[in-house]
C-alpha cells in the first residue's frame, strides 16, 4: 500500500498481522523496550524488521534503528526514511539521500477519530473542506485521513528542520482522484517558515493517500534541490 504512493527510487517493506513481531532486536534496541508492554515490544520489533529488510534491498548492511531527538529514527549515513505502525500493520520506507531529501509515511486504522480529536488537530478551513469531501465520498473517513496526512507531514518535516511542527501549522487540502477507488493527493501548505532544501525554501509538501484493507495510508516524498 505505501509503496504505490512513493517514487520508484524508494524501497518499502510492509508487514501484516504478527509478521515480524518476534524478529530479533539488537541489544541497544532491546534495552529501549525492556519495560514496555507486549504490544509495544511487538510493534517495535516488527517495524524494525521491515526497516532492516529495506536496508538489505538498498545494499546497506542491516543495523540498529535507534530513536533520536523527539523519537525520530536515526538512519544509516546516506539514507533517508520513515516508519509507521498501527494495529495489524507496519511499514518502513527508505531511499538514498542522493535521490530524495526526506520521506514521511503514516498508516492508521480506517475509522472515525475519537471524539474531541478533530477540533484539536484541524484548522477551521480544514474542517470545512472535510464536510464537503464527506458529502462527495462518504465511504472515506476524512477526519482520520487528515490526521494521517498531518503525521506524514511532521515525519517529512522534522529531519529537515530538527524542530517541532504543530498540527495547526500546516493547512492540508485533500483531493480524491477520479474514479471509484478511494485514493488521491494532498497538499500541506506550511504556515510557518519552511525548511531550505538545496537552493529553495519549501512552503508546502505534496503527498498521496489511499484507503484499502481497513487502513488509511499517507506518504510524502521531498525532492532534493
Amino acid at each position: 500500500m505505501i509503496g504505490e504512493l512513493l517514487p520508484q527510487t524508494v524501497v518499502t517493506v510492509e508487514a501484516y498481522g504478527d509478521e515480524g513481531a518476534d524478529a530479533p532486536l539488537y541489544p541497544e534496541e532491546a534495552a529501549l523496550v525492556t519495560r514496555a508492554v507486549a504490544k509495544r515490544r511487538r510493534e517495535f520489533a516488527a517495524v524494525r524488521s521491515c526497516a532492516r529488510r529495506a536496508m538489505e534491498k538498498l545494499g546497506v548492511p542491516p543495523q540498529p534503528v535507534l530513536p533520536g531527538e523527539r523519537g525520530a529514527p536515526r538512519w544509516p549515513a546516506g539514507l533517508a526514511g520513515s516508519m509507521t505502525h498501527c494495529d495489524g500493520y507496519c511499514a518502513a520506507a527508505l531511499v538514498r539521500a542522493a535521490d530524495l531529501a526526506s520521506l514521511g509515511i503514516d498508516a492508521e486504522t480506517h475509522g472515525p477519530l475519537p471524539e474531541g480529536v478533530l477540533p484539536a488537530v484541524a484548522l477551521p478551513s480544514e474542517t470545512e473542506r472535510l464536510r464537503h469531501l464527506a458529502a462527495q465520498r462518504p465511504d472515506v473517513h476524512w477526519d482520520r485521513l487528515l490526521f494521517s496526512a498531518k503525521e506524514a507531514v511532521y515525519k517529512a518535516w522534522f529531519p529537515l528542520t530538527g524542530k517541532w511542527l504543530d498540527f495547526t501549522e500546516a493547512d492540508i487540502e485533500l483531493s480524491p482522484d477520479p474514479g471509484d477507488r478511494p485514493r488521491g493527493t494532498f497538499r500541506a501548505t506550511l504556515l510557518v517558515p519552511g525548511p531550505r532544501v538545496g537552493d529553495r525554501r519549501l512552503d508546502h509538501f505534496d503527498g498521496r493517500w489511499t484507503t484499502d484493507h481497513g487502513l488509511v495510508t499517507t506518504a510524502i516524498a521531498v525532492p532534493n534541490g
